[in-house]
């Protein structure tokens, strides 16, 4: 028999990469990550009245909803598989002040729209966030006093809005004020108030980044914001910093972990899921979602593509889940595959 043998076959020792992925079936055979709608947490915004679908400029395909259409929006989420809501309110600029005390509202907007969600889509789980940034009149994440973020009176505050926000339904709270003991004081708040079965999912990580325009333009903070936000959010270049972060939030008692941004932070999502072995999840937060949207739309990427891969490289890096708002999107893309 005539030797076939390659020169390629002599370098390679016989071992060619290639064999695998010859085929569609072998390719989906060794496929070692997968994309499923339940992957997906969908963030939407709660705006006051009825009716209400209010596009976002900087976010095309996102809208501002009252909450009788987020309540539709949850209804389309539920029916595509989509396991949770990730809430955020946008509330008069009248109710806003100095120490965002409308958070502590019972019947606030983002705890009447967990209300009426929770009532016509109770099983569709709803995550709330309890900084105080979309309650404040400077845009800041807690209480500004003397020129300073207050950290022990901003912990009280929102430990007290995450009892209130689980009276209304919430099944998970997320604070990402990033200020320190919160995780603890919201889980002794929580137990207290026999919310025992209400997780945490802490934003363990949350980035001083560049990627949060949009969303501050959908909440109607951007134009509030006095200073910046780095002596509490992480500083970009502190790998190490975030999983002591991390390692403080797991310590005092968070259910899941949160990377956010997302895609210039999968290495940490990689180190805190190999770090701690809880639930980990990345935010595609706004700033990600938009470039996404505004190369697809000039025409300059494929859109679908891009948002597939990106949202694939979260699960790769050890994510459980992703925020993103691409979810309904996605959800749909999947439901015809």
């Amino acid at each position: 028999m005539q030797d076939r043998t390659h020169l390629v076959d002599d370098i390679t020792g016989h071992r060619r990469m290639r064999r695998n992925r010859k085929a569609d079936w072998t390719r989906r055979l060794v496929q070692e990550n997968r994309l499923t709608v339940d992957d997906l947490i969908w963030p939407i915004f709660i705006v006051p009245g009825s009716g209400i679908v209010d596009p976002i400029a900087a976010m095309p395909g996102v809208n501002r909803m009252s909450i009788d259409k987020a309540v539709e929006a949850a209804r389309e989420a539920a029916g595509l598989g989509i396991p949770a809501l990730a809430t955020f309110p946008n509330i008069e600029m009248e109710l806003r002040d100095e120490t965002g005390s409308n958070s502590l509202e019972a019947n606030n907007l983002i705890n009447q729209a967990t209300a009426a969600i929770k009532k016509a889509v109770p099983n569709i789980g709803i995550i709330t966030d309890v900084a105080l940034d979309p309650f404040t009149s400077h845009g800041h994440d807690g209480i500004l006093r003397g020129g300073e973020i207050v950290n022990d009176e901003t912990v009280d505050q929102v430990a007290r809005a995450a009892v209130m926000q689980a009276d209304a339904g919430a099944d998970i709270i997320a604070p990402s004020e990033m200020m320190d003991g919160r995780i603890g004081a919201i889980r002794m708040a929580l137990d207290a108030a026999g919310h025992q079965s209400v997780g945490i999912m802490s934003y363990a990580t949350k980035f001083a980044s560049a990627f949060y325009g949009p969303y501050r333009e959908a909440i109607s903070t951007g134009g509030l914001l006095k200073g910046d936000k780095k002596t509490y959010y992480i500083d970009p270049a502190n790998g190490t910093e975030a999983i002591r972060d991390a390692a403080l939030d797991v310590e005092e008692g968070a259910d899941m972990l949160m990377v956010k941004p997302g895609l210039p932070y999968l290495d940490i999502c990689w180190r805190m899921k190999e770090a701690f072995g809880l639930p980990t999840f990345a935010y595609q937060v706004s700033g990600e979602y938009t470039q996404i949207k505004a190369a697809a739309m000039n025409g300059w990427i494929d859109g679908e593509r891009a948002m597939l891969e990106t949202l694939l490289s979260f699960k790769r890096a050890g994510c459980d889940g992703v925020l993103t708002y691409f979810a309904v999107e996605v959800a749909r893309i999947l439901s015809k595959r």
